[in-house]
């Protein structure tokens, strides 16, 4: 390995606050496959760091959600983790931990800015997941995850929160009386299925769909707000 390349590593490692013992699980991890030329006898890319990554991923942010909603049902905690569980947010925390810079690329691939790739650097993420959790364990791989997040866990809770209140300030505003209808149950009592329609005076009303109340709620306010042209 180059010493620009080693330097690169070390200075991505100061930003983990993290020092592989495995140095070439950590090579793996930043190996994008266009830096194999083909030959992959001795070397890999970061593809099956990638796919165990993924999945810890959705254990760490799940084992949270379930943590600070534990009086929430599974249909409330879906739409968040959809949120926090894909290859856009682990693009943004990519970038937040600087992973694209320390990435080993071909020549050609960096000459087409792969460094700052969004599909490369959410397969980055997901591949350094993996690699902290093979070399030092879960909760290694949690601290990255709650760093580079950042503030995406309380910004999911606050919008998937808000859309009630939202409406309602709104409707105080306009003078406009609120209110919740229920249209329609279905579904068994373990998978329940609801319709609301939200009603403000003046407008037709607006429904939501979801695995209770609440949600249907939030989803008819959320859906009148952005007829409007709020951003909720």
């Amino acid at each position: 390995m180059s010493g620009r390349q080693e330097a690169r590593f070390a200075e991505l490692e100061q930003r983990l606050g993290y020092v592989f013992k495995d140095r070439a699980l950590f090579r793996e991890a930043m190996t994008h496959g266009s830096a194999l030329d083909g030959d992959k006898s001795k070397r890999r890319s970061y593809d099956r760091l990638e796919f165990l990554g993924d999945r810890v991923l959705a254990l760490i942010v799940a084992d949270r959600l379930l943590q600070e909603h534990a009086d929430e049902a599974e249909g409330e905690i879906a739409p968040r983790f959809n949120t926090l569980v894909n290859k856009r947010a682990c693009a943004v925390a990519a970038r937040a931990a600087g992973l694209g810079e320390a990435a080993i690329l071909s020549t050609s691939e960096e000459g087409h800015g792969g460094r700052n790739k969004d599909t490369i650097l959410a397969d980055l993420c997901e591949a350094m997941i993996g690699a902290l959790y093979r070399d030092a364990g879960f909760e290694a791989a949690r601290a990255f995850v709650e760093r580079f997040w950042g503030n995406a866990f309380d910004e999911v809770n606050t919008s998937t929160r808000d859309a009630k209140t939202a409406l309602q300030e709104w409707a105080a505003a306009h003078k406009r009386g609120l209110s919740y209808a229920l249209v329609e149950q279905s579904g068994p009592d373990h998978a329940p299925h609801f319709v609301i329609e939200a009603r403000i005076d003046g407008f037709t009303g607006v429904r939501g769909e979801g695995a209770s109340k609440r949600i249907a709620q939030r989803a008819a306010a959320t859906s009148f707000l952005k007829a409007q042209g709020v951003d909720v």
